[in-house]
């Protein structure tokens, strides 16, 4: 079954580069006209996609950024920062800017589009969760704790909003390719191992995050709210690591196995 967005309007929060700007990318491709939300103007200007800026933490400035899109039939949640610092030396303004940005705005953003969406008794809306919304990566407080709290917005929002016919689900990524995370796909030493723990061998796409998103936010999922997609190459299900040298062999960025 070919997925199909005909005739549907997207709003992606934070689809100016990374996972946000492979959503979008995925989204149009299916028949959608989409929006983009940002601070910043989108890498690839040729993302058929029209842009508003936007803070997706001041309530004001997404009232009126939603006002420019019109009426929308799925939303995705997906802006997102993080900061790296050790438990005890996360201050007050890391603590703060990453829960307003991250925490906060999902949650204006779903409200907004479920008022929206509930006066036409229709709607999808898609949140980037994370891995981390189940572990404690360290360096990562803030990031973890609002990735963990995403999944009480989800569990909340779908439970009140599915009576209007909205459905209302998240993806968790893993170890995805983006800016954020070059440095660490660019050296072998940090991935060989890293790699050891994912069953697949490797990390993975912004474009394999966009198509989980593409589906939950349409038809093909109209069964489907409540949920949290893990998509992380079946690390989330390992325990003591998949890959070892004694059958398997590690190739530049992925593992396989011995012939």
């Amino acid at each position: 079954m070919q997925l199909d967005l005909a005739n549907k309007t997207a709003l992606v929060t934070g689809g100016s580069r990374g996972i946000g700007l492979a959503v979008v990318r995925v989204l149009a491709s299916a028949g959608a006209h989409v929006w983009i939300i940002d601070r910043d103007e989108p890498e690839d200007p040729q993302a058929s996609a029209r842009f508003v800026r936007g803070e997706v933490s001041d309530r004001a400035s997404l009232e009126t950024a939603f006002a420019q899109c019109g009426p929308i039939d799925i939303v995705v949640a997906n802006a997102g920062i993080a900061r790296h610092a050790p438990f005890t030396e996360t201050d007050d303004t890391i603590w703060r800017d990453v829960l307003t940005t991250n925490l906060t705005g999902a949650f204006l953003t779903v409200q907004l589009a479920a008022r929206e969406m509930k006066r036409r008794r229709a709607g999808s809306i898609v949140i980037t969760a994370s891995t981390n919304s189940y572990d404690g990566e360290a360096d990562l407080t803030a990031y973890n704790v609002t990735k963990a709290g995403l999944l009480g917005l989800l569990h909340t929002a779908a439970n009140e909003l599915g009576p209007f016919g909205i459905r209302v689900n998240a993806v968790c990524p893993g170890f995805i390719r983006t800016r954020l995370t070059a440095d660490g796909f660019a050296n072998p030493d940090i991935v060989r191992e890293y790699f050891r723990q994912i069953p697949l061998g490797r990390g993975g796409e912004p474009e394999e995050i966009a198509n989980a998103v593409a589906f939950l936010a349409s038809g093909m999922a109209s069964y489907i709210t409540g949920a949290a997609l893990v998509v992380d190459g079946g690390q989330m299900a390992t325990k003591f690591g998949t890959w070892n040298e004694s059958s398997a062999q590690f190739n530049i960025d992925h593992w396989t196995l011995k012939e």
